[in-house]
């Protein structure tokens, strides 16, 4: 039993709210136990320079934490982002690129914001997960509004974090326990099981082939429950 009474293959208390923001052209407000992260789509009717004349679109992700969404007060980043907040965002967008077919959103942009409000572990896969559901949204505009005529998403997405910690494999990871991992893992899956991104470190000592795979399955038995709260949150059989 963890510290928090969940068992080694239970999810925090997950919810997607969606609709937080009455601006943007697609919203929600995700929780994966204490963290909170709202994310945003925004749309404009263009691409970068080096895109056009493709015939394509492009979808990318911004994302930062409140200076008192940590423990301790992080410096806001007016300047330049960290490389941790690239590398998040660029995992944020080509997570979200995997499952849409961009010559369906022909010299349109898709911007999705993941501002973290509560940080407690697992921004990265929350950011994933709730940026799936407003860009959804967006796509569903962008059809109510004649700017495309299907859907180019193909499938579902989401993401979540697994962890070896005292022996133990344990999924969607809170700061305490992500502290004291051996062995840290991020995985984002489509609903059909496909891998788009695996992030994976040894904290301590190398771990087995066998124990990646364990991750492996706990990962994809979360996943399929996220995807189920992202189904209910917009509506979606």
């Amino acid at each position: 039993m963890r510290n928090n009474k969940r068992e080694n293959n239970q999810l925090r208390n997950i919810e997607i709210i969606p609709n937080c923001n009455p601006y943007a052209e697609g919203s929600c407000l995700v929780k994966f136990g204490n963290t909170q992260v709202i994310c945003t789509a925004s749309i404009e009717e263009k691409v970068p320079a080096w895109l056009k004349g493709q015939n394509r679109g492009w979808i990318t992700a911004e994302y930062s934490m409140l200076p008192r969404s940590n423990r301790q007060r992080t410096p806001r980043e007016n300047k330049q982002p960290s490389g941790r907040t690239q590398e998040i965002q660029r995992l944020i967008g080509r997570s979200l690129r995997a499952v849409v077919d961009l010559t369906k959103i022909k010299d349109i942009s898709i911007c999705i914001d993941c501002d973290v409000i509560i940080a407690d572990g697992g921004t990265r896969t929350a950011s994933i997960t709730g940026g799936f559901v407003a860009l959804y949204q967006a796509m569903q505009w962008l059809i109510a509004n004649k700017k495309i005529k299907n859907n180019p998403i193909s499938e579902f997405v989401a993401a979540v974090s697994c962890d070896i910690n005292s022996g133990n494999k344990i999924i969607d990871v809170d700061y305490d326990e992500d502290s004291n991992a051996q062995v840290d893992m991020n995985f984002v899956i489509t609903e059909s099981g496909k891998i788009v991104e695996i992030q994976g470190t040894a904290e301590e000592n190398p771990f087995e082939e066998a124990d990646f795979y364990d991750l492996l399955k706990l990962a994809k038995d979360g996943i399929a429950q996220l995807i189920t709260k992202q189904k209910e949150a917009l509506g979606v059989k």
